[in-house]
């Protein structure tokens, strides 16, 4: 049959592009000192803008993980069967060192190159993300028990993927997961019920439910559980050292919203085995760091997000044609793209600004940890919480085919409000900054300090961080305005960050419309006179 009609104005498909190419990228490792790593980088964002690997991640969201909990013989296996294209990602990401690799590297910016890296393959795939997540925050913890570190750290460190069901030990590599939170509690894990009694052997019995716990089948698993001197961590292998299952019974795989790559589960732990990690009580003491690893990681992805967002909403208006021109060159869509590129921009760039911190902060600067402690926790708040709304606009700018599974925007929206939630949804991200303050007064003024370094650049910046300085002169209301101070915590350093070291003209635009009170509720409401060009040029992907 002949065709009834020619097809026009479709955009060709955003295929084989350099992810590592974005601007922001490439100026943070430069200004770090980092240039030397600019090739593994962009090794890393070729893979991941690759068809090839595009089609990888499709793959493995849209046939999600399958739980099998007994065999043919109704004995209990507890095994989670994974899509080829999910250990693919797997490998990959494994090989390319962004999971634990980080903690065996020399390298003085290895965290900064780490966080280059994976903001740049997350577009890949947000599923296989998590255990990777895990995997690297997870070595911190274990190095509270230097035993315990010693046996696991260099095969969480090693780049060869094995998704075999064995010995940790007698594995090429390992991965961690986390097993915190109960129904009971969610993150107020101080509430959880279970239990871990001493074996007098040095090891534990665990028994107990966990409401969620992703990528159950890594080999090791931290989990908190009640022993007899409070809440503790403790380390679980999945398999035993004499071979034998651990007592873990997954019990159903959840049925969520986005994240499909990724089997989150709940579990019960029966008599299960596990080994302590620091001393008795001191559970969250152990796991924080993991945790504050993690959040880096959130924000990290929620930035990734937007990225792939504008650069997505850019491609399709470069090439589609409306009202007798190009989208891309309708003064309203240049408004929205911009917009939308500045946000991605003010993201990504105190994201991999905090993640040179960890470099300096492992280094032994102590300033530099507790502008991480306090930069982080209000980044993760504020950036996380964003990434929704900025992926409704994206999706938006490509009209009713933004709203098509194949266009991959619905995946990106609704992978969009998980990192808000991981580790602390919004309220508990903002009280967690204000208790940073209250119990490490230091912390603010640290900050104060580092916005005070732009003073004279940009008064509409000096304004708004003296607006800041007098948020917290009323103690009493805080806990109440938190989301409005350590959002304005957060807009503030992205702030001071554009200025010293952005493209003038986001810095300009970010100022102008988040700090100088010129922006409407939604995206597209930058003021008139900004170099919006300068700005979408950036956000358009190098092909």
């Amino acid at each position: 049959m002949p065709p009834t009609h020619l097809v026009t104005n479709q955009v060709p498909p955003l295929v084989d592009d350099d992810a590592s190419a974005y601007a922001p990228y490439q100026e943070a490792l430069q200004r770090a000192g980092a240039t030397h790593a600019v090739d593994q980088v962009r090794e890393i964002g070729e893979a991941a803008g690759s068809a090839h690997v595009r089609h990888l991640g499709e793959l493995a969201e849209r046939n999600e993980p399958v739980l099998h909990t007994h065999d043919r013989y109704g004995q209990r296996i507890d095994q989670v069967e994974y899509d080829p294209a999910y250990h693919e990602l797997m490998t990959m990401a494994v090989g390319f060192g962004l999971h634990g690799a980080v903690w065996a590297s020399d390298d003085p910016h290895a965290h900064l190159v780490r966080a280059t890296g994976l903001s740049a393959w997350m577009q890949s795939d947000a599923g296989h993300v998590c255990p990777i997540s895990m995997t690297y925050a997870a070595v911190p913890a274990l190095r509270v028990d230097p035993d315990v570190a010693a046996q696991f750290e260099p095969l969480l460190t090693n780049r060869a993927y094995d998704p075999s069901f064995a010995v940790p030990t007698d594995k090429q590599g390992l991965l961690a997961g986390m097993s915190m939170t109960e129904k009971q509690g969610g993150s107020d894990v101080r509430a959880n019920t279970t239990t871990a009694q001493d074996q007098g052997d040095g090891t534990y019995r665990i028994v107990g439910h966990k409401w969620f716990t992703s990528a159950p089948m890594s080999d090791v698993l931290l989990t908190l559980a009640q022993a007899p001197g409070g809440l503790t961590c403790f380390v679980l292998p999945r398999v035993l050292p004499d071979g034998t299952a651990n007592a873990i019974a997954l019990q159903r795989l959840k049925d969520k919203l986005g994240n499909r790559s990724n089997a989150s589960s709940e579990i019960e732990y029966d008599q299960a085995i596990g080994w302590r990690l620091g001393d008795e009580g001191r559970g969250v003491q152990t796991i924080i760091e993991m945790v504050n690893m993690t959040r880096l990681d959130c924000t990290l992805g929620s930035a990734s997000g937007m990225r792939v967002g504008v650069q997505q909403a850019a491609h399709h208006a470069t090439h589609r044609s409306a009202f007798g021109k190009a989208l891309i060159d309708q003064p309203l869509m240049r408004n929205v793209l911009a917009d939308l590129a500045v946000e991605a921009e003010a993201s990504t760039t105190v994201a991999l600004w905090l993640a040179d911190l960890t470099d300096q902060a492992l280094a032994g600067d102590e300033r530099a940890a507790a502008l991480r402690r306090i930069g982080l926790a209000a980044s993760k708040y504020y950036v996380c919480k964003r990434a929704p709304m900025h992926a409704a606009e994206a999706l938006e700018c490509l009209g009713g085919n933004g709203f098509i599974e194949d266009s991959g925007m619905p995946r990106l929206f609704r992978e969009s409000p998980l990192m808000s939630i991981w580790e602390g949804s919004g309220n508990v991200a903002a009280l967690d900054t204000l208790r940073a303050v209250a119990r490490q007064p230091e912390t603010l003024q640290v900050l104060f300090d580092e916005l005070d370094v732009t003073s004279g650049a940009d008064h509409r910046l000096d304004t708004f961080v003296a607006g800041l300085k007098e948020a917290f002169g009323d103690p009493n209301t805080l806990e109440a305005r938190a989301r409005t101070v350590v959002g304005d915590m957060a807009m503030a350093l992205q702030g001071s960050l554009l200025v010293r070291f952005g493209h003038p003209a986001v810095a300009d635009a970010f100022a102008a419309s988040r700090l100088d009170g010129y922006w409407g509720t939604v995206f597209g409401t930058l003021p008139p006179g900004l170099d919006l060009a300068s700005i979408i040029d950036r956000a358009v992907p190098k092909i």
